[in-house]
């Protein structure tokens, strides 16, 4: 692997909040054009949650980055309502015009363990969505779905990961809310150019099992751009001397060097096998919420409303794991 590519161990040694703006929103700010023309397939399991919902649902995409799954489901553009959120600026710009055909998207800059939405922000009927939350013949509501893709694995703490899948279970609908998470994980597959070194004690015996718990690591991104176009080439004109050939040569190395790609580190938190569905089971039970499939009828001791999330699916793919959400209210 070259030096260039290699994933390193870090330690969170100072504010969070802190640590995120220099290592992750100032580096998405920068990189943001060379990222997004990355970026552009979706996911086969995100894309089948989008086509699976029901039409006229309104959702957030949680840290949309530069929006490439606004404008899905493709098979039926405009029957659900997806809403981007990002800390970058630049990002959004490109998530504003996702998908082309001439369509502005509708995204919000903020941040995703804040509310990036305001009281009133998502009025709907049965047959139209407005922007006004002034019309008496509407009423505001939660979203019915969120997504977050690629993004909680940004945030630097336990405390403030925990935080933002928190703020996607608030965000939704208590009755029939759903939510999907991505993550990046330890276990890489055999087309991931990454290592992720794992830290382990110095006294750990070489038989001991795996770890459980993620890794603090930043992930290098290369960036780019295009070499300079030689204006003078096939340029017919008298014999140079060696002596201008020299010169040219020297002019030449030194604008190869000026193009050398920047290297960026992004903080991650590489998260390990059941880390993630760990973290959402606690965010549950903190937010009072019973963990399980909606049950069928009520019992005698039952006389409250009783809400809870059920764990629709949770695994790994290509180098992610990941995990979908149900809210119900019985």
């Amino acid at each position: 692997m070259s030096s260039s590519n290699k994933v390193t161990l870090t330690v969170v040694d100072e504010d969070p909040s802190l640590y995120e703006a220099k290592h992750v929103h100032e580096v998405y700010d920068q990189i943001a054009s060379h990222f997004s023309s990355t970026r552009y397939k979706p996911w086969p399991i995100i894309a089948q949650f989008l086509s699976d919902l029901p039409c006229g649902w309104v959702g957030l995409d949680s840290g949309t980055g530069n929006g490439k799954y606004l404008p899905l489901p493709l098979d039926r553009p405009g029957s659900v309502w997806t809403i981007g959120l990002d800390r970058s600026c630049n990002l959004l710009t490109s998530a504003r015009s996702a998908g082309g055909n001439d369509v502005l998207r509708e995204v919000v800059w903020g941040d995703v363990l804040g509310k990036g939405w305001r009281r009133g922000a998502f009025v709907r009927s049965s047959r139209s969505f407005l922007n006004s939350a002034t019309d008496l013949f509407f009423y505001w509501t939660k979203q019915d779905y969120a997504i977050s893709i690629a993004t909680i694995h940004h945030l630097a703490t336990p405390e403030r990961r925990k935080a933002a899948v928190q703020r996607l279970l608030e965000c939704i609908s208590p009755d029939h809310g759903r939510v999907l998470i991505y993550v990046w994980a330890i276990e890489q597959d055999e087309l991931s150019k990454r290592t992720i070194p794992i830290h382990q004690p110095e006294s750990a015996e070489p038989e001991r099992p795996p770890t459980t718990k993620g890794q603090d690591v930043f992930v290098p991104w290369m960036l780019t751009t295009d070499k300079p176009r030689d204006k003078a080439k096939g340029r017919k004109g008298p014999k140079t001397s060696s002596h201008v050939n020299a010169q040219t040569e020297k002019v030449e190395n030194a604008t190869t060097k000026e193009i050398e790609p920047k290297q960026f580190d992004r903080y991650y938190h590489m998260f390990a096998k059941g880390e993630l569905l760990d973290l959402a089971c606690q965010v549950a039970r903190d937010m009072g919420l019973r963990i399980g499939p909606r049950p069928s009828t009520k019992t005698e001791g039952d006389k409250e409303k009783i809400v809870g999330v059920e764990i629709v699916q949770s695994g790994w793919e290509r180098s992610n794991y990941y995990i979908e959400i149900r809210r119900w209210a019985s």
